[in-house]
C-alpha cells in the first residue's frame, strides 16, 4: 500500500511538473506568434512588408534558403497551392534566409507569385520561436485567420499536406 502510495504521489508531481512545462511553452509560443505580427521585413523591392498585413486570413509562412535543396523543390508546389487557393483568402509569405543577390537570382529564373521577404540568417532564431527546434530548413508554419498557429511542418512538404490544408475552411482551425 504505501508503495502504491508513494507511486501515486510521484505519477501526481510528474504530471504537475509537465503540466507546468507545457502552459509554458504554450505560453512563450503565444508570445511568439503575438510578436511574429509586429515584425517588419525587407522585401527584394526594398519594400518593407509587415507580417500584420496578413492577419485575418489564413497563412502558409514558408522559412527557405536558395542554398537548401529541399527549399527549392517545394517551392513550385506552395506556388501552385497559393495560385488555386488565393480566391479562397489563403495568402503565403516565404521568408528567406538568405541575402538579397541570390534570392533576386533565383527569382528571375523561377518566379513566385507569392510575396517573399527576407528575412537574413535571424530568420532561423524566429523560426525557432515558432516551433523549429531543430533550426533547419525548409521549415512551414500554417496559421489560422485569428493569427495562431495550428501546423507546423519541418522538412520538405508534400502534396499531400498542401491537400489538407487546402481542404480546411478559411477561418477554421486544425
Amino acid at each position: 500500500m504505501l508503495a502504491a502510495a508513494v507511486g501515486l504521489a510521484l505519477a501526481g508531481v510528474g504530471a504537475g511538473l509537465a503540466l507546468r512545462t507545457t502552459r509554458r511553452q504554450s505560453q512563450a509560443l503565444q508570445e511568439a506568434e503575438n510578436h511574429f505580427w509586429g515584425q517588419q521585413f525587407a522585401q527584394l523591392d526594398g519594400v518593407v512588408l509587415a507580417t500584420s498585413t496578413f492577419k485575418g486570413h489564413p497563412l502558409v509562412l514558408n522559412f527557405w534558403a536558395t542554398w537548401c535543396p529541399p527549399c527549392v523543390e517545394e517551392l513550385p508546389l506552395i506556388n501552385n497551392f497559393f495560385q488555386q487557393n488565393k480566391t479562397k483568402g489563403w495568402q503565403v509569405l516565404g521568408l528567406a534566409v538568405d541575402q538579397a543577390a541570390p534570392v533576386t537570382r533565383f527569382l528571375a529564373r523561377s518566379p513566385l507569385s507569392f510575396s517573399v521577404a527576407l528575412a537574413g540568417f535571424p530568420g532561423i532564431e524566429i523560426s525557432r520561436s515558432l516551433g523549429n527546434l531543430s533550426g533547419a530548413l525548409p521549415f512551414t508554419v500554417v496559421f489560422d485567420s485569428t493569427g495562431q498557429i495550428v501546423h507546423r511542418k519541418m522538412g520538405k512538404l508534400t502534396v499531400d499536406d498542401l491537400r489538407l490544408w487546402e481542404r480546411l475552411p478559411v477561418g477554421l482551425t486544425l
